[in-house]
C-alpha cells in the first residue's frame, strides 16, 4: 500500500491502461496482464476510477469536440499523476493515444506502447520466460493494432517463444479479414458482425491449428462467441497456459 501511495505522487510513473472493455468485462484479462507486467519487472501504476475511456468510439462517430474534451481531461489527469508512458493492452486505446492525441491535445508528450511491444522485449531481455507450449496456433491481426498501426511482428515472436507452431491464415497481416466487431458494427449490426467472425473462424481452422489467438479483447470476444472447433484464446491467456496441447 505505501509504495503504491509513493509511485502516484511520483514524477515519473509508467501507467497500465488496459481500455473499457478489458477494465469492465475481461478483467480476467486485466488481471494476467497485471501479472505479466510484474513478471517482466516492470514498475506501473493504475488510476482506475480517475481515467475516463481514451474517446476512440466517441471519435469514430466524427464527435470531435467531445473527443477532445475527454483527451484534454484525461491528459491532466496523467500530467497530475507524474506519467510518462502508457502501456495498453486494448489496440484501439494504442491507437488513439499514439495517433490522435497528439492531434487532440496541445503538448502531447506521452510515450505510448503497446503491451506486445513490451512483454516481446522483455522475453528477448531475458526478463520474462514464456512458456513452453507444444501445439499449433493461427494468429488474428486486429484491425487497430495492424493496418493502423503496423504492429505485426511482435505477437508472433511472442508466440514463436513460447515454442507453439505458427500456422499464418490466408489473410493475414496488412491484409487481414477484420473480426466484424469493431466501429461499432457489433453493437448496430449484431448478424453482420457474427458472419465476419464465423468467416474469419474458417480461415482459422483452414489452418489445423488448435488455437486462434488475437490480441485484441473485441476481436477475442467475437471470435469466441462464433467459434466452433477451435479454441479462441487472447494473448495474455496464451501466456498463462501450462504445456500447451499435443
Amino acid at each position: 500500500m505505501i509504495k503504491k501511495l509513493k509511485n502516484l505522487f511520483r514524477t515519473e510513473n509508467i501507467l497500465y491502461y488496459p481500455g473499457c472493455l478489458i477494465k469492465f468485462v475481461g478483467t480476467e484479462l486485466e488481471e494476467n496482464y497485471k501479472k505479466i507486467l510484474s513478471a517482466a519487472g516492470i514498475d506501473f501504476i493504475q488510476l482506475h476510477e480517475l481515467e475516463l475511456c481514451c474517446g476512440s468510439p466517441i471519435l469514430n462517430a466524427g464527435h470531435i469536440r467531445e473527443a477532445e474534451e475527454i483527451a484534454e481531461k484525461n491528459f491532466r489527469v496523467f500530467k497530475e499523476h507524474g506519467i510518462t508512458k502508457i502501456i495498453t493492452s486494448c489496440p484501439a486505446c494504442y491507437k488513439t493515444f499514439s495517433q490522435e492525441y497528439p492531434k487532440l491535445v496541445k503538448g502531447w508528450n506521452i510515450e505510448v506502447e503497446h503491451i506486445t511491444k513490451t512483454i516481446d522485449s522483455a522475453i528477448k531481455a531475458g526478463k520474462l520466460k514464456a512458456p513452453e507450449l507444444n501445439t499449433e496456433v493461427t494468429y488474428h491481426d486486429p484491425c487497430h493494432l495492424g493496418r493502423h498501426s503496423g504492429i505485426y511482428d511482435e505477437p508472433r515472436s511472442i508466440i514463436k517463444a513460447t515454442g507453439a507452431k505458427l500456422r499464418e491464415m490466408r489473410l493475414s497481416r496488412e491484409n487481414a479479414l477484420c473480426c466484424g466487431a469493431g466501429s461499432g458494427v457489433k453493437s448496430n449490426y449484431p448478424e453482420l458482425a457474427n458472419a465476419a467472425a464465423k468467416e474469419r473462424v474458417e480461415m482459422a481452422k483452414d489452418t489445423k491449428a488448435k488455437m486462434l489467438v488475437t490480441t485484441c479483447p473485441m476481436c477475442y470476444y467475437n471470435l469466441k462467441e462464433n467459434a466452433s472447433g477451435i479454441e479462441v484464446v487472447e494473448l495474455s491467456q496464451l501466456l498463462e497456459k501450462k504445456g500447451g496441447r499435443k
